[in-house]
């Protein structure tokens, strides 16, 4: 019963995981809650079952314990710098932490808990930011996009940034590359709302002046 539940659990937290396209996936969780329930039960009936004394001479959680720091090392692997200085994966490194925290609790017998602190998890990953994004502060209903193009002239980039911004483009960082004496490369990190998809945003830029080889990515 209690691995069935831990890999129900495990199984929710991939899926949720698997939609989102992220390095975690379903089997990955279901693993790791069910690997650490399994532990769990382990380490609690060898403390109980394997002294030859009355006295207890084994914690009941000491594999628990190594659970919790050995998870880390698959955590870390899920943590990516890109080339834009953008870390990824914190949250999906978090949730590996929370699956095997959910099989920990479950194997230890705490179901409510665990079956509270996966509703929390979910909430907290699901439901906050939704909520945040649609009528949260600005900070927090928009996102950022990569945007380079080549100019002919640095008076030119001061133009296109003032056109940028009566577009509600807020430029957040800014690259410049000399190419030759004549011609520059400029990189951007945008804010534009959130909802703004990338084809509307490259459409809106290549529109204006001066502007050659475009580039629009999310970021």
């Amino acid at each position: 019963m209690k691995l069935g539940i831990s890999a129900l659990f495990g199984l929710i937290i991939g899926i949720d995981r698997e939609l989102k396209k992220k390095p975690l996936g379903l089997k990955t969780c279901l693993v790791l809650a069910v690997s650490s329930c399994l532990l769990t039960i382990v380490s609690i009936h060898a403390a109980y079952d394997f002294p030859k004394n009355e006295h207890m001479m084994m914690d009941p959680l000491r594999l628990a314990a190594q659970i919790v720091s050995g998870i880390g090392f698959i955590g870390a692997g899920v943590i990516l710098k890109r080339h834009d200085d953008v870390i990824s994966g914190l949250t999906t490194a978090a949730m590996i932490w929370g699956a095997s925290g959910l099989g920990i609790a479950v194997g230890a017998g705490y179901y409510w808990e665990a079956g509270f602190a996966l509703l929390f998890m979910l909430i907290g990953v699901e439901l906050i930011p939704y909520v945040l994004r649609r009528w949260g502060p600005e900070a927090l209903t928009s996102k950022e996009v990569h945007v380079a193009f080549i100019v002919k002239d640095v008076n030119h980039y001061n133009d296109l940034k003032q056109a940028m911004a009566r577009h509600d483009m807020k430029i957040k960082a800014t690259k410049m590359t000399e190419l030759d004496d004549q011609t520059f490369r400029v990189e951007l990190r945008v804010q534009v709302h959130e909802h703004s998809a990338i084809a509307e945003i490259f459409q809106t830029i290549r529109g204006l002046d001066h502007v050659c080889r475009l580039d629009v990515r999310s970021l």
